[in-house]
């Protein structure tokens, strides 16, 4: 009987790898074995490296946002506190580019920034104002029928309890509704199961 070869097959696949491994040092781009194990090891490192990516960038914004921040006389930790209290969200990403190519522009939330550390806003001024007037036609309409007002009360919170969507919630925010309702053992419960316990209650 005669051998059976690889033929064409195992051409193809050892050529694949050999095209992945072009311009490797010495025989790690001309021996198929060598080079196999070299083509392995470059794709774990380039799995990898590709989430270091992230931590590499934010790194590097991090240092340039502090270098400028301190040119005008803040560290950065003073700065990122500063916007945080004047309620100015833009990412690092973003302070990085201002603080390179627009001085001006980074100068001007410096200043916000001292600004909210000398006087912080809250985080929502308006909506707690605005939830009070709201709230006084109803108390009024509450006294003029409190009889009828709180038997139709208590269904409505019912269903306002029940349309509450639990799986847009955080696991932090779970724990804390489930510990206000007096729930046993959701400390070491995953999101799904808080979820599950919180619909059951």
């Amino acid at each position: 009987m005669a051998r059976v070869k690889g033929g064409t097959v195992a051409r193809k696949r050892r050529k694949k790898v050999l095209k992945l491994a072009k311009g490797y040092f010495g025989s790690k781009h001309l021996l198929y074995k060598t080079a196999h194990e070299q083509v392995m090891n470059s794709l774990m490192y380039a799995y990898r490296d590709r989430k270091k990516r992230k931590s590499d960038f934010r790194k590097l914004w991090i240092s340039r946002i502090n270098a400028a921040a301190r040119m005008h006389g803040m560290s950065y930790s003073q700065f990122m506190n500063g916007l945080k209290k004047s309620n100015v969200s833009l990412n690092r990403k973003v302070l990085a580019d201002l603080a390179i190519h627009d001085d001006a522009a980074f100068q001007a939330l410096v200043s916000q920034a001292k600004e909210g550390i000398a006087n912080p806003k809250p985080a929502a001024e308006a909506k707690p104002a605005a939830k009070k007037a709201e709230a006084k036609p109803a108390a009024k309409k509450a006294e003029a029928k409190p009889a009828a007002k709180k038997a139709e009360a208590k269904p409505a919170a019912k269903k306002a309890e029940a349309k509450v969507d639990f799986k847009s919630m955080t696991v932090a925010e779970l724990k804390a509704l489930a510990k206000e309702k007096g729930l046993e053992g959701y400390s070491s419960l995953k999101k799904a199961e808080l979820v599950a316990l919180l619909e059951k209650a």
